[in-house]
């Protein structure tokens, strides 16, 4: 059964953890979170993305036995699907779960796989918003990548967050800055996503109108959606609206 605290509400719940852990580092608010009765039972979501083996590398030092999930929309580089074999197994990760879109709706709603062509906000609706929502259902709380310096929208980003009363996200790398992931990867001789040297420091799937080669001095999302005015694939909402984000773990 889902955790319950019928005394606090979710929002009152995140005002407590954001005050108790507000000036704790993130491995200190990750080890908090997945022990805290008031957070509950805690996922990982992972991209297996450029920037996601800095939390991988955290949880696998906590507790390895964290679920994480792995959406494969099945449209992924194959450079992401070895990527992810390699470091749940370099890690020791024993939980990694792979989320897919429901087959029956990917037949009915793309079934030439070409829906990203003329749609790719229902292209990643159907396969990649949805299944996650479906698999956080046997969750209070998930983990997230997000940071503060990727967007104007998330420079007050909080370490703990309210999604639309169902269930708390946590932000532990919301203050760090793209030098410290880099040093991290650097310092823990982390293996890195072989795509960010071929110039993709944001990495989706891998038609050309979802993930396409950033050049130098280019904002490194620029290489999402390149050319439309989508910035962001679905996952994270703040008041009913997508927000831009990069990988999401």
């Amino acid at each position: 059964m889902p955790f319950e605290a019928p005394e606090l509400t979710i929002e009152e719940r995140v005002e407590q953890l954001n005050h108790s852990y507000r000036h704790h580092a993130a491995i200190p608010i990750l080890t908090h979170a997945l022990n805290d009765p008031m957070v509950g039972r805690v996922a990982m979501v992972s991209s297996f993305g450029a920037e996601s083996v800095v939390l991988l590398h955290m949880i696998s030092i906590i507790n390895p036995d964290t679920p994480v999930l792995f959406i494969d929309t099945q449209m992924l580089f194959q450079e992401t699907l070895d990527y992810q074999t390699e470091v749940a197994q370099k890690l020791g990760l024993t939980d990694v779960r792979t989320i897919r879109a429901d087959a029956a709706q990917v037949k009915k709603r793309d079934p030439f796989a070409r829906l990203h062509l003329a749609d790719t906000a229902s292209c990643c609706d159907l396969r990649k918003t949805e299944p996650l929502s479906n698999a956080l259902n046997d969750f209070d709380a998930w983990i997230t990548g997000r940071k503060r310096f990727q967007a104007g929208t998330r420079t007050a980003l909080d370490l703990f967050e309210a999604e639309e009363n169902k269930r708390i996200k946590i932000n532990p790398l919301a203050h760090w800055r793209r030098e410290d992931l880099q040093d991290y990867i650097i310092n823990n001789r982390l293996p890195r996503h072989p795509l960010v040297d071929q110039g993709y420091p944001s990495i989706g799937c891998s038609p050309t109108t979802c993930t396409s080669k950033v050049a130098a001095g280019e904002d490194p999302r620029s290489g999402r959606w390149r050319g439309s005015d989508k910035v962001e694939c679905g996952i994270h909402f703040s008041n009913g609206g997508a927000t831009r984000t990069g990988d999401q773990a």
